[in-house]
């Protein structure tokens, strides 16, 4: 058997690293009023996109209405992005000028 292939442990140096790994930065995904945005569709969405349960989505969906904004969730920023990206898809769809944004938690 031929030695050429083996490697001589006793002569590398291994160091050791303090790398920690620390949690993800996490995001809020929001909802943004309209005037032209039904509450149905605010609510369809809450329960498709984010798998609210209908009082969830309609506590969600009147904070949207009467303060303006409402908070859906808070997630990882692929998982948020991802989200609103596909809230916009749906509304362009329907016609609708629903506003999505992620914001840092």
């Amino acid at each position: 058997m031929s030695d050429q292939g083996a490697r001589n442990f006793d002569s590398e140096v291994v160091e050791k690293s303090d790398q920690r790994l620390k949690e993800p930065e996490m995001y809020k995904v929001v909802l943004h009023n309209d005037h032209y945005t039904t509450m149905e569709f605010v609510v369809e969405i809450l329960m498709v996109v984010f798998h609210k349960e209908v009082p969830d989505a309609t506590r969600i969906m009147l904070d949207v209405h009467k303060k303006g904004r409402g908070v859906v969730g808070v997630y990882t920023w692929d998982v948020a992005s991802t989200r609103a990206t596909r809230v916009h898809r749906i509304a362009k769809e329907r016609e609708f000028p629903l506003r999505c944004t992620v914001e840092p938690a």
